[in-house]
């Protein structure tokens, strides 16, 4: 039975090609094709593409894995064997599609590159450049039942913090405080996507692995955690102390927290996406610490983790409707400890919608 979001995506797809000129979109096997079609096909060395055009849409597929994947999906296949090498399915793929000689061609960056390469030496005269302004583009605007999904998955994660810090006590390592918050998820359904536990000095590392580093008395603890539910993670990130506040935590938690509201205030439909980053660093660098916010303010958030738009100094992405990214700045003090505050925000109704309901403040655990 043909399914009515894919059959809508399809669509804004070809009108988004029409509109940018491009006569064929290769995907490999990645989230895009699971965007687009539903399908995530085993991937390894054997090439398989999903190649859509104006007048059709078709799979390259090896033979050993198109019956498993006919139950996903009504496009037609184009099935290799090992034995034939898939070239000539290639070339029947290629001509079904209608192409004009010397095509503007969208490739899946995701895309191993010995598949890409397989594409290109096969239609010499073609430009190319990748997804960002077809499927990238749309898949940049989510729609209501993504948006319920990814609400879904931020309440969710809500709990599971809650899970993390509730385990902390004195002794306590960083990865068993991980591994209550990866039971948690487990028990609700979830899927644990990533846990970063931070106890004290670690906490100054933005990408620390979690580690056998136990709890101490008054430690900083930074937990940045998501899960996946339903298709769609989540990202947040909180801070709190055990037994006693560190010196000097309110005072940079504080400050965090005004950088977050001032980069979801400016965080709306037609602004940049570096006045978004800018508006979280204008605060830090007014309160004198510039120099320890060591990344971008944010990262987009759909079926990846990380995904357009980012929320960068560079960046000259236009936030539109249907935008979910990550908000979150962060204060680094090597020797002492380091807090970030993410939320992930959707643009919806003119203004940045925070997805968790908990709150930013400080997680208190005498």
């Amino acid at each position: 039975m043909t399914n009515p979001l894919l059959t809508a995506r399809l669509a804004n797809l070809r009108t988004r090609m029409s509109e940018t000129g491009t006569d064929l979109v290769a995907l490999g096997p990645s989230s895009h094709m699971l965007w687009l079609a539903d399908l995530s096909p085993h991937g390894d060395e054997r090439p398989v593409m999903l190649l859509v055009s104006q007048a059709f849409a078709g799979f390259l597929m090896p033979a050993l894995n198109v019956d498993s994947a006919r139950q996903h999906t009504e496009l037609p296949f184009f099935p290799w064997t090992d034995a034939d090498g898939p070239d000539r399915a290639l070339a029947e793929l290629l001509a079904a599609t209608g192409i004009p000689a010397n095509p503007s061609v969208v490739l899946d960056e995701t895309m191993r590159a010995d598949f890409a390469l397989l594409l290109l030496d096969a239609l010499p005269g073609a430009t190319r450049r990748f997804t960002g302004d077809t499927v990238g583009w749309l898949r940049a605007r989510k729609d209501d039942g993504e948006y319920a999904r990814l609400k879904q998955s931020a309440l969710l994660n809500d709990q599971a913090m809650e899970a993390g810090f509730a385990a902390l006590r004195e002794g306590i390592t960083e990865l068993e405080v991980a591994t209550a918050i990866r039971e948690f998820y487990r028990d609700n359904g979830a899927t644990t996507e990533f846990c970063s536990v931070c106890f004290g000095p670690n906490g100054a590392f933005p990408h620390h692995h979690t580690g056998g580093t136990r709890l101490k008395r008054g430690d900083a603890v930074l937990i940045d955690t998501g899960g996946r539910i339903d298709g769609y993670p989540s990202d947040m990130t909180r801070v709190g102390w055990f037994g006693s506040e560190p010196e000097g935590f309110a005072e940079i938690h504080a400050i965090l927290d005004r950088a977050v509201e001032a980069a979801i205030a400016a965080a709306r439909p037609g602004a940049l996406a570096r006045e978004v980053d800018q508006a979280a660093r204008d605060v830090i660098t007014a309160a004198g610490y510039g120099p320890n916010f060591l990344h971008r303010t944010g990262h987009g958030l759909g079926l990846d983790i990380h995904e357009p738009p980012y929320i960068t100094a560079t960046s000259d992405t236009v936030l539109d409707e249907g935008m979910v990214f990550s908000i979150e700045p962060g204060i680094y003090l090597a020797g002492r400890f380091g807090l970030r505050l993410e939320e992930i925000v959707i643009i919806r109704g003119g203004r940045a919608e925070v997805l968790s309901a908990m709150p930013r403040s400080a997680v208190v655990v005498a």
